[in-house]
């Protein structure tokens, strides 16, 4: 690493008449919005998008050379930090030897392996290319072993963009300022039953009127979607007893909190047990990669076993199962300890940078990862998001991005602290918060 990579202050000045401009001119021409994921467009935040050369570590470097220290990570992916020496290694290591093959591979094994011995609750695993995809399936999935047709989901939680859970969804939806998506039609939601993060009262009220229909509750344990939002002491517990009581699966959506906040993921943390998880990001190493997993009798409803028909070229890609193998030999409690730490430094040095600077914030943490509302009270479900100050976090984005500093485009996101980031960082990270604080 060369002594302008080692150190931890921002570097760089204000980006204009860049090569980021003409990347984005460029963009706009052939690719819808100039971007392939929504949020990237900056359209949350205003302003155009700067375009990735490299990255490293806990930076990330743009086509004009400036560097950013990066919290958004591939949005949680990359818990080593970028271009990890093992991951890639590892995924050099693969693709020199085929990039896909379309037949088993041993990796998929040992990778299933590997989730399975993490976390208790998955006796079996299917593995797939996307978050949406492995929502997609365990949606399919409950219905299947259930023989039920409802899914109850919660506002502001994200699933991906499958068709019928696109309904309060949060994070791009709640970006765009959309309540769903053109092109879904009211029969593909017409089973899909939205209840308030939070509420226990609201989700009684749903399952005494439907609650034999009802196949699944689907629920991220921490919503990261909306912003950072954990769950009410006891929350995670009575959707357990309540799926329990009347024949319907738990599934938790662990695509960002899976092996992120705990070798076991969230449900680790809360000690709970759901039937079937959604895992992403991590597992893969920062490369496409997915899985649902949970109880073997509802596992083996999927084809070839059972009925449930599910398949994917590139399930188990080679290289994305060689890095994912990588990033999980890297981890360990120790490894969620230290996150543990960085996380709260971060938390700590933004509540008082606002504090000082006399702005009315609620910095949320849950383990390692970090959130933060402009709001005068606490946040607590979709709603409160939503009336959080969205414009003042586009300023004090732009404000950071200024000073070297890239957190999400978008007040409905989080903050994702690396094993990459050291205190030197953390700590310039929060003068530049108070700085845009003040101004």
């Amino acid at each position: 690493m060369s002594e302008r990579e080692a150190t931890a202050e921002p570097t760089g000045e204000a980006r204009r008449g860049s090569s980021n401009e003409s990347w984005f001119a460029r963009a706009q021409a052939r690719i819808p919005g100039g971007v392939n994921s929504p949020v990237r467009a900056f359209g949350s935040v205003g302003g155009e998008p700067f375009f990735v050369a490299r990255a490293y570590g806990s930076r990330i470097v743009d086509t004009d050379g400036r560097e950013y220290i990066d919290y958004v990570q591939s949005w949680g992916a990359s818990i080593l930090g970028h271009a990890h020496p093992r991951v890639v290694e590892a995924v050099q290591r693969a693709a020199a030897e085929g990039t896909s093959y379309g037949a088993p591979t041993p990796r998929e094994v040992e990778l299933v392996e590997a989730i399975c011995a993490r976390v208790p609750s998955v006796e079996k695993a299917r593995l797939v290319s996307s978050g949406t995809e492995a929502a997609m399936t365990a949606v399919r999935l409950a219905r299947g072993a259930t023989g039920r047709d409802k899914i109850v989901k919660f506002a502001g939680c994200y699933h991906g963009h499958l068709d019928a859970l696109l309904v309060q969804a949060g994070s791009g939806l709640a970006t765009l300022g959309l309540p769903g998506s053109a092109g879904v039609t009211p029969g593909t939601v017409a089973d899909t039953i939205v209840v308030p993060y939070n509420s226990i009262d609201a989700l009684d009220a749903v399952l005494h009127e439907y609650g034999s229909e009802i196949a699944a509750i689907l629920v991220e344990p921490v919503a990261a979607n909306m912003g950072l939002v954990a769950p009410h002491v006891g929350f995670l517990e009575m959707l357990r007893e309540r799926a329990t009581r009347h024949g319907a699966l738990l599934v938790f959506d662990e695509v960002i909190t899976g092996f992120r906040v705990a070798l076991g993921g969230a449900q680790a943390r809360f000690g709970i047990t759901p039937d079937l998880s959604i895992f992403g990001k991590v597992i893969g190493g920062g490369l496409p990669l997915a899985a649902v997993g949970g109880r073997a009798d509802v596992m083996d409803e999927l084809a070839p076993l059972g009925p449930v028909y599910q398949a994917g070229t590139l399930s188990g890609n080679p290289l994305a199962t060689a890095a994912g193998l990588a990033v999980l030999d890297e981890l360990d409690d120790d490894s969620y300890t230290e996150l543990v730490r960085r996380a709260q430094r971060l938390e700590d040095g933004l509540r008082k940078a606002f504090a000082d600077a006399g702005l009315a914030a609620q910095v949320t943490r849950a383990f390692t990862l970090v959130g933060m509302f402009f709001s005068d009270t606490a946040v607590t479900d979709y709603e409160g998001a939503r009336a959080a100050d969205h414009a003042r976090y586009a300023r004090v984005f732009h404000s950071l991005l200024d000073q070297g500093v890239f957190f999400a485009p978008s007040g409905y996101e989080t903050l994702f602290p690396s094993l990459a980031h050291n205190d030197a960082e953390i700590d310039a990270t929060i003068v530049a918060a108070h700085r845009a604080a003040t101004a």
